[in-house]
């Protein structure tokens, strides 16, 4: 699936995500390695903590649903009823999370700039992920 592809199933998604307090909408979509696309949309609580990234809505499903490979994730966000004009990072924590899951060198994320396709590893967001050795 081409990067433009999967930045408009991460806007569909986007148009479902519920941020009444920050009015920020993000919509996710994850790519397996067999072609499969696992969307997610953030939901925010007022509460803040168990609020939810797009992006762990989406590894979260896959999850769920068995998946284990995945080579790329889209993310979009901007205000609410606002196109995207800057690219949508995942957060910290989403960068650790998706690191769990994820070759960091491989796994690409798909970013939009004025329209335009970005993409990066996730190598090169989370350059020092921390390992837990079992």
């Amino acid at each position: 699936m081409d990067n433009v592809t999967l930045l408009q199933k991460a806007k569909e998604a986007r148009k479902m995500a519920y941020a009444p307090y920050s009015g920020f909408t993000v919509g996710a979509a994850l790519l397996t390695k067999e072609g499969k696309v696992f969307t997610g949309c953030n939901i925010e609580s007022s509460v803040f903590s168990p609020s939810l990234c797009a992006e762990r809505v989406a590894l979260a499903k896959a999850i769920s649903e068995g998946e284990k490979d995945f080579v790329s994730i889209a993310i979009v966000g901007a205000p609410k009823d606002e196109e995207p004009a800057e690219p949508c990072y995942p957060c910290g924590v989403c960068r650790q999370v998706l690191s769990e899951h994820v070759d960091l060198s491989a796994f690409t994320v798909v970013t939009e700039e004025n329209g335009k396709a970005k993409t990066c590893t996730l190598k090169d967001l989370l350059p020092k992920a921390f390992v837990f050795e079992k």
